[in-house]
């Protein structure tokens, strides 16, 4: 038995029903759960004695709005966290997604795994989405005055504001972007006769 089946089946013995899904893909495993089994899985992983996920390296959100060039019809908005387990030397994916498409919110992990703080700070200011119990759930990249989240697919690209230095008041001001809608396609001029050599 390898070890990603042996890690497989390990996930199998200890979640049973609780996880939803459990793949492999390019040599690392993924499992699902659901929102509200969210803390007892991430306690379980990083506690129980055959997972002993005792790091997390990585939390994103995602936004699969267009996933998949608009066939995707599952929720919107998902977390993903990536673990390490030093002393078993084995790495694993978890997928969370939020059930509310218009207000998406997830349990904090930050009390599991501290590390998560900054992750579901990045996560909320990119995405939206809420980590409920968070400690200091507050944008971290953008502007404070910043409105949206421009990892979202609906965001626009140009923005909604844009900043600039005024010498009159001697600060940075905000006001609505004043890009113009351009052609982006190219104007391409050909003599006669280009194509006869």
């Amino acid at each position: 038995m390898t070890r990603l089946e042996q890690l497989k089946q390990h996930l199998q013995d200890v979640f049973g029903n609780s996880i939803t899904r459990l793949q492999e893909c390019r040599n690392e495993v993924t499992i699902e759960c659901q929102a509200p089994c969210l803390l007892e899985v991430a306690n379980l992983l990083r506690d129980h004695k055959l997972l002993k996920f005792e790091q997390l390296i990585d939390l994103c959100g995602v936004d699969y709005a267009d996933y998949g060039e608009g066939s995707w019809s599952g929720l919107r908005y998902a977390t993903v966290y990536h673990f390490l387990s030093v002393s078993l030397n084995q790495r694993l994916r978890l997928r969370v997604f939020a059930p509310d498409d218009d207000f998406p919110v997830l349990p904090t992990v930050v009390d599991i795994w501290p590390v998560a703080n900054w992750f579901e700070r990045e996560s909320f200011d990119l995405f939206g989405i809420m980590y409920e119990g968070h400690p200091d759930l507050r944008r971290l990249l953008t502007d404070y005055g910043f409105v949206g989240h421009p990892f979202r697919k609906d965001f626009p690209m140009i923005g909604n504001v844009e900043m600039r230095y005024d010498p009159e008041r001697q600060r940075v001001v905000y006001q609505p972007v004043t890009i113009d809608p351009r052609n982006n396609v190219p104007r391409v001029i050909r003599e006669e006769g280009f194509h006869h050599g």
